[in-house]
């Protein structure tokens, strides 16, 4: 159960796919502009990571591997994660139209997003077993969600600090998005 925990809250803190790896960055600086379409993002990355999970999973270890075939992971995850982008988008489409709409191109871009293929790939090098892959997945999931959130309200505040007019726009959101980062660097150490 503690590898459990610490395996989680690695996922979500110190090895954050955002703040610590870099990966998922165009959905992260696109759509953090408002908490509801950054919340709505991160609800969508983590259904798909938790899924691609349990259908990679089980056919990289039991087809793939037993034929030789691993060198096939990024094409069949790729398929698999576009899969479930697809069944996300067509719920969102019908269920949901107002964060369909803001999601915009993002939404379908998950399935390029470096993040969700990234934990599936992880899983298998860091040799996870399929319930730790799962919780992988789940804290890679919350942890991209909190770092959306996060930068959500930190973007917010932006639209009202006065800055120059040299640093307005992208330059201050990069900026912002470093010093985010960084302070997610504090929690290096916690888990290892």
């Amino acid at each position: 159960m503690k590898t459990m925990i610490v395996i989680l809250l690695s996922a979500m803190l110190t090895d954050n796919f955002v703040l610590a790896k870099f990966m998922g960055i165009c959905p992260f600086l696109g759509v953090s502009k408002k908490f509801d379409s950054a919340a709505g993002m991160g609800v969508a990355v983590t259904f798909v990571m938790i899924c691609a999970t349990i259908v990679t999973y089980p056919i990289h270890h039991g087809i793939l591997v037993p034929n030789g075939l691993e060198y096939f992971d990024t094409v069949v995850f790729i398929l698999v994660i576009a899969l479930f982008v697809q069944l996300v988008e067509n719920f969102l489409k019908k269920c949901v139209p107002s964060l369909y709409s803001s999601l915009g191109v993002y939404l379908p871009l998950i399935t390029t997003n470096c993040a969700v293929l990234g934990v599936t790939v992880l899983n298998i090098d860091n040799n996870y077993s399929f319930g730790q892959s799962i919780i992988n997945a789940l804290g890679g999931g919350l942890g991209f969600m909190l770092a959306l959130v996060i930068f959500s309200g930190v973007r917010k505040k932006l639209e009202y600090a006065d800055i120059p007019d040299t640093f307005k726009g992208i330059p201050a959101t990069l900026i912002a998005a470093s010093i985010v980062s960084v302070s997610f660097m504090g929690f290096s150490g916690l888990f290892n």
